[in-house]
């Protein structure tokens, strides 16, 4: 959900739109083009209590870790004259609402880099997270905080988000300020490209939210669910959120995403740097110069991608493609994560097989795998099968994707050893999650407090 730090109103002024189509088809470059950037998120917390960072005031802070980055070279960005994110070479650190550090990583060529930027990142919160008394937690949801005992970030674009919530569905705080996630985005070569990128990815989140289920705790205890924060995005807001079945409807282009985008309410427009409250509002209203917020003037096109940026599907189009479909979790998973989907859609042989893998998928069905799978992981039931069976299939097709792309490292290791955990976790059935529930019960004696050891970076 990271925020964007353009002033408002820049770029040409949109009076078509078929340059908001334009727009999302400039993404479009060759295959030996194509880059992988990652993000992922992380809860920070106080090692004294195990509480969550406020922005601000004595001991550990969000504010003493962003100021503390700096010395490696991150260059700071303000809003209201308060650090909120930093910017280095193509990557950046940004605060999700409750104080959840992403980082998102710079477009990289292959996953030898990807993994070197995560590890290099982790190594430099580390450092400075040691300092303060800090540390930072690879999980999909906060074990232990309540919602009231959550900061909230000094970013004016989650007030207005924060109010509007409520109005849309019971579980957009939820959302905001206690799920973390990892994320990967790739690219296409051509609207058909998308076209089945995007068909391939929907189906197949669900297979990437069993593998990665771990959010098993909430408010201390359990709560019945493997991924908690999947859960959650159920009843985020149905006009932003979902699977997206228009996608797999016959002619879906660049348009049909355009239309869908267009229909989403807004959530504010940028000026000068200030955020201005269009909650509610119809950026079709806004192409004719009749937006409330704004009477009278048309969007420039920083409009529009500040627009597309607040729109929280499974998978989500921009000039690239994201992948969200995964909780956040320990470093080798944050290499896993950008593996799995490179290999299944940066390779020919291994997007075709996956497409004909998935084609005959209907709507319910998808829609029911995403249902379950954040309840029962691996376990979740599909046809005559479950998702372990497919999750196994779909591995197998990655790896081979991976294998093909024949990018080394400096000891002649294929990409494809950033899949290995994701492998033991199809062999056996058994997520990350279902493993600290079976800690949780047993050696921690129901409580939740070494999950602050056992699951910190």
């Amino acid at each position: 959900m990271s925020g964007t730090y353009n002033q408002g109103g820049e770029g040409p002024r949109i009076e078509t739109k078929a340059q908001l189509i334009g727009h999302l088809a400039s993404g479009e470059k060759p295959a030996d083009k194509f880059r992988i950037g990652t993000e992922h998120e992380k809860f920070g917390f106080t090692k004294d209590g195990h509480n969550p960072l406020p922005y601000d005031g004595d001991g550990p802070t969000v504010r003493k870790m962003l100021e503390g980055l700096t010395r490696f070279g991150w260059e700071p960005i303000e809003e209201n004259g308060q650090p909120v994110a930093l910017k280095r070479q193509g990557g950046s650190i940004t605060l999700e609402p409750g104080g959840q550090f992403e980082l998102s990583g710079a477009p990289l060529e292959d996953l030898h880099q990807t993994c070197r930027e995560v590890n290099g990142h982790l190594r430099e919160v580390r450092e400075v997270a040691d300092e303060i008394g800090a540390g930072f937690l690879g999980l999909g949801f906060s074990p232990k905080w309540s919602l009231e005992e959550t900061p909230l970030m000094p970013k004016d674009r989650y007030q207005i988000m924060k109010a509007y919530m409520p109005k849309v569905g019971g579980l957009g705080h939820q959302m905001m300020f206690r799920s973390c996630t990892v994320q990967t985005n790739l690219d296409f070569s051509s609207e058909a490209d998308m076209v089945r990128k995007m068909r391939v990815s929907l189906a197949l989140q669900p297979v990437a939210t069993a593998l990665f289920a771990n959010s098993p705790f909430k408010d201390g205890g359990l709560h019945g669910y493997l991924s908690y924060r999947a859960h959650v995005w159920t009843d985020v807001d149905q006009d932003r959120t979902g699977d997206l079945p228009f996608v797999f409807e016959e002619g879906y282009g660049y348009e049909q995403y355009v239309d869908w985008a267009l229909d989403a309410p807004m959530y504010f427009v940028k000026r000068e740097g200030r955020f201005i409250d269009a909650s509610g509002q119809s950026f079709r209203d806004f192409l004719e110069g009749k937006l409330p917020a704004l009477p009278g003037e048309i969007p420039a096109m920083s409009d529009w991608e500040d627009h597309l940026s607040t729109l929280f599907p499974e998978v989500r189009l921009k000039t690239f493609i994201e992948q969200r479909g995964a909780d956040g979790g320990p470093w080798n998973r944050l290499c896993a994560l950008p593996a799995l989907w490179v290999g299944l859609l940066y390779d020919e042989d291994a997007l075709n097989a996956a497409w004909d893998y998935v084609k005959d998928w209907t709507a319910a069905e998808r829609a029911q795998l995403r249902r379950d799978a954040a309840k029962h992981a691996l376990k979740t039931p599909f046809r005559d099968r479950t998702l372990q069976d497919v999750a196994k299939d779909i591995l197998a097709l990655a790896r081979g994707g991976l294998k093909r792309r024949a990018r080394l490292n400096a000891h002649g290791e294929h990409e494809a050893l950033f899949l290995d955990d994701l492998d033991e976790i199809a062999k056996t059935g058994i997520s990350a999650a279902e493993r600290l529930i079976e800690r949780y019960k047993g050696a921690w004696g129901e409580s939740v407090e070494p999950v602050f050891v056992e699951a910190a970076y």
